[in-house]
């Protein structure tokens, strides 16, 4: 699949910009299929985006302003209200050093949550909307 390096260089370039602050955090879950990453850089809205490697169940069709060049059907992302859409992108948000969230664990912040269980990776926003990710199936609410 993807390399991870290209997310984190943009990350690490993103937080570093003198003025800006950022605040980032990442997480994968114990089997490593699936990670995600949070990002908050001063003056931007919140997000969250979640990649699964063994892809989404089923693949959505490739979005019209997704370049033919960049995959699409790894995972989705949100704001901190509205609804989660899926991503197109050249990067994954899966880092295999990121920490673990344990099954049966949740994390949260500003807005979002994410519940680890052995079935999969459920997560949601302030408003409800989220999206739940496993080997068998992805969906979206």
């Amino acid at each position: 699949m993807r390399s991870c390096l290209p997310v984190l260089v943009a990350f690490v370039a993103l937080a570093s910009v003198g003025s800006a602050s950022a605040a980032l955090d990442s997480f994968r879950t114990p089997s490593g299929n699936i990670g995600c990453m949070y990002a908050k850089f001063s003056g931007e809205p919140a997000y969250l985006r979640c990649d699964i490697l063994s892809g989404l169940k089923p693949k959505p069709p490739r979005p019209s302003s997704c370049p033919d060049y960049v995959e699409w059907g790894y995972g989705y992302s949100m704001g901190k209200t509205g609804k989660a859409s899926a991503v197109c992108a050249g990067d994954t948000a899966v880092v295999p050093d990121a920490k673990v969230l344990g099954y049966g664990r949740s994390w949260s912040r500003n807005g979002f949550s994410c519940t680890s269980l052995e079935r999969g990776l459920r997560c949601r926003n302030a408003s409800g909307h989220g999206f739940f990710l496993s080997r068998q199936r992805s969906y979206k609410f």
